[in-house]
């Protein structure tokens, strides 16, 4: 495992901060990641999928960052601006307090405008005096395209081939041909300001004074408030499931309702290792669970967006013998994202390769038309009643799954490891096909319920003959096979099979053995049953929330409290969570994700239920 450089030791390497020590700030179009240290390592403009203009966490040399921080030794802490997507980092030195307010606008009245793409930093002393330093280093096309820079009377023009942003400061600058910076020093009350914009032909580069960055902080404050309102959810662990819904927002893709599963690419699961993929894009699964969390707390507007976005740029048709449906989409609906691999960046710490591009996207999934279907059912439940046009699309959906779920598929986890007879495949063959016969009785609408109900009860038979391991006494990953899998946790919360059935309580059991590690779970042992991939992986935190609602519905409630409380203690100093987490509690894979914050909503949602 590669090894973090010594701030003692510079010939080793360049520093990267841990995948932990950032937050997140948006504006519904794309992201950045600021570090605790003020620096911002990850940005791609304008729009998630985009190239990145800083890209320090994937390579500190050659990526591209924005620094701001203070120029002395400085304590950090970071929080949002509370109920917002506005993030504070604070420097605490020996002669004063500054601090660093970092957003990207978003217009309450037009938050799908996509002219506009602005980052804005306002730095402000709040007591004492504080000296600051910035450093503004873009690096187009992932590090590979090169830029000049051209400085104005009132800003610095940083040009690609491709693209160009403009920085307005108001403090003066110094530039060389490539990056721009400057020290300043900040009395109490004083503040600066730093907006970065993409500009072209049609907009042109606009100044950020005083007044228009106080302005814009307000309507980007008020726009999340508003937003934050909505929410029904009044339990006992409010804050961090607001933070998760605000998270889940900022993973929305305006202009079309998409929601990518994560904002970011090829951060490493494993330090060293090459279980590195690029997250950007619109997993049907992921998205359809994201609807179905925000659903539950009263986000309705969400759900229209992704329904426009399924009717607009996803009509079922048949992708190459693949069904229906793929297993993602680019964020504007297209269908090709080819990968590569970018070799000029050594990775995060490290961890090559760097990918841009999922070749998942030509892999059969079966389970994405239980979770797609699911979520349509329970938004025509708890949102507005589906059109005929979309029940018709949902018919044919249904009518592929029934004609082709008995088949070998590469399974929910996206293993490159061949097809099999997955369990959890299988389970959520039987979702589609149940929810789609609950929508048409309770609705009234045509169907072909004889066939369906044969499929139905077909694919459940299957699951309990073939699935069933009696020498494990647990259901398992694959039929014929002895290894488990943490998917299996879904059963009953699919409601496939009754929370304190003996079978799954004693799946429950042999899951708590082999699977969990103080209240975190791995998705399964890739020793016992080979992924196709070298190295190894951490706990998967969806599943460990999986668990805490498998724990709840059996009625070991204390249990499922205990573990969910155990899990929040691994989140970030912010309430943020990459994909998994690692042997001591550190964050790993893509960050932020959007399977486990909408999990962690699903928890403490039932938990808050069960304890009354």
């Amino acid at each position: 495992m590669a090894e973090t450089p010594s701030p003692e030791d510079p010939s080793r390497g360049p520093r990267y901060l841990p995948i932990a020590e950032h937050g997140l700030i948006g504006d519904l179009r794309s992201v950045a990641l600021v570090g605790s240290n003020g620096t911002i390592d990850w940005y791609c403009s304008p729009s998630f999928d985009s190239p990145s203009v800083f890209a320090a966490i994937l390579d500190a040399e050659r990526g591209g960052r924005f620094e701001l921080a203070a120029a002395v030794p400085a304590r950090t802490k970071q929080f949002y601006f509370p109920d917002t997507n506005v993030l504070i980092t604070r420097f605490f030195t020996e002669d004063g307090v500054g601090e660093v307010q970092d957003f990207m606008p978003v217009d309450g009245e037009a938050p799908a405008e996509t002219g506009r793409h602005r980052l804005i930093r306002r730095v402000v002393c709040v007591r004492g005096t504080v000296p600051f330093r910035v450093l503004v280093a873009p690096r187009f096309d992932y590090g590979a395209a090169p830029h000049t820079l051209r400085p104005t009377d009132d800003l610095v023009l940083f040009e690609s081939a491709d693209q160009a942003l403009a920085l307005t400061a108001t403090v003066a600058l110094e530039c060389d041909d490539r990056d721009a910076r400057a020290d300043f020093k900040l009395g109490e009350g004083e503040s600066a300001v730093f907006a970065l914009d993409q500009v072209d032909d049609v907009i042109a580069p606009r100044g950020c004074a005083h007044a228009e960055a106080e302005h814009q902080f307000n309507a980007t404050v008020a726009y999340w408030r508003h937003w934050l309102h909505q929410s029904r959810y009044r339990g006992r662990w409010r804050e961090m499931v607001h933070r998760s819904a605000l998270t889940l927002k900022l993973l929305t893709y305006a202009p079309t309702g998409a929601i990518v599963a994560a904002p970011t690419t090829s951060l490493p699961e494993q330090l060293g290792g090459e279980r590195n993929w690029d997250y950007r894009y619109v997993w049907v699964r992921d998205a359809a669970f994201a609807v179905y969390a925000l659903l539950r707390l009263g986000f309705t507007g969400e759900a229209e967006a992704f329904m426009r976005f399924l009717t607009t740029h996803i009509s079922p048709g048949c992708h190459d013998g693949l069904g229906p449906l793929q297993i993602m989409y680019g964020i504007d609906g297209r269908t090709e994202l080819p990968e590569r691999e970018v070799p000029h960046l050594e990775g995060h710490h490290g961890s090559a390769p760097v990918r841009v591009g999922n070749a998942a996207v030509g892999q059969l999934q079966l389970d994405i038309y239980g979770a797609l279907i699911d979520s349509i059912y329970l938004y025509d439940k708890w949102a507005q009643p589906i059109s005929s046009a979309q029940w018709d699309d949902v018919c044919r959906l249904v009518s592929w799954v029934c004609d082709h779920w008995d088949q070998p598929d590469e399974g929910v986890w996206e293993t490159r490891g061949g097809r099999r007879n997955f369990l959890y495949s299988r389970l959520m063959c039987w979702v589609a096909v149940e929810r789609a016969i609950r929508l048409a009785n309770r609705r009234g609408l045509p169907a072909d319920l004889p066939r369906w109900r044969q499929s139905r009860d077909a694919i459940y038979r299957r699951i309990m003959d073939r699935g069933w391991c009696e020498r494990r006494s647990a259901f398992v990953q694959y039929e014929g096979g002895d290894v488990l899998d943490a998917s299996l946790l879904m059963m009953p919360l699919a409601k496939f099979i009754a929370p304190t059935d003996p079978k799954w309580l004693s799946t429950l059991d042999a899951l708590t053995e082999d699977l969990v590690s103080d209240s975190l779970v791995y998705r399964y042992d890739p020793a016992a049953s080979p992924d196709g991939l070298r190295g190894d992986e951490g706990t998967f935190s969806i599943c460990s929330f999986w668990y805490v609602e498998a724990l709840v519905r059996a009625g070991r409630v204390d249990e499922a409290r205990l573990a969910f409380e155990k899990m929040l203690t691994y989140a970030n100093h912010l309430g943020l969570y990459a994909e998994e987490i690692g042997r001591t509690g550190e964050q790993q894979g893509n960050f932020p994700q959007a399977f486990t914050h909408l999990s962690l909503i699903s928890a403490a949602f039932n938990l808050d239920r069960a304890l009354g």
